[in-house]
């Protein structure tokens, strides 16, 4: 199980880095087809987050006892990167709707959670 996540982790996580670096040379490559949009390019943003979480989760599950706190520390990575990914698509490409502020709060409370519960995971009792 180790060797099938690791190989696992690093598929996804190259997969995923190579969405969000380059998500229209990604889909040409795929697809033959660019992304020319900027809804386009943030949704395969996101998707490529989505994919190195995946990477991420299998990585730290390798070690079975720390299954919980990987999948914890993947939904940190997830929600932060589409909290930043979502206020970039305002910010940086002027999209949006009445949604929009509301799921980049979420996102970002969500990866804030993650990290205090990480926090006191990896932290003794004291």
């Amino acid at each position: 199980m180790k060797q099938l996540l690791t190989i696992m982790a690093i598929i996804e996580s190259v997969a995923g880095l190579a969405l969000l670096a380059a998500p229209s040379l990604v889909s040409t490559i795929l697809l033959a087809t660019p992304l020319e949009t900027a809804p386009g390019l943030i949704v395969a943003r996101l998707a490529g987050a989505a994919l190195l979480t995946l990477g991420i989760a299998c990585w730290l599950a390798r070690p079975e006892e720390s299954s919980t706190a990987s999948l914890i520390a993947a939904m940190l990575f997830y929600n932060a990167a589409a909290a930043a990914l979502l206020a970039y698509a305002r910010l940086g490409y002027g999209l949006g709707s009445v949604i929009l502020w509301p799921a980049v709060l979420l996102h970002a409370a969500l990866a804030a959670w993650c990290a205090v519960i990480l926090r006191s995971v990896r932290q003794p009792a004291r």
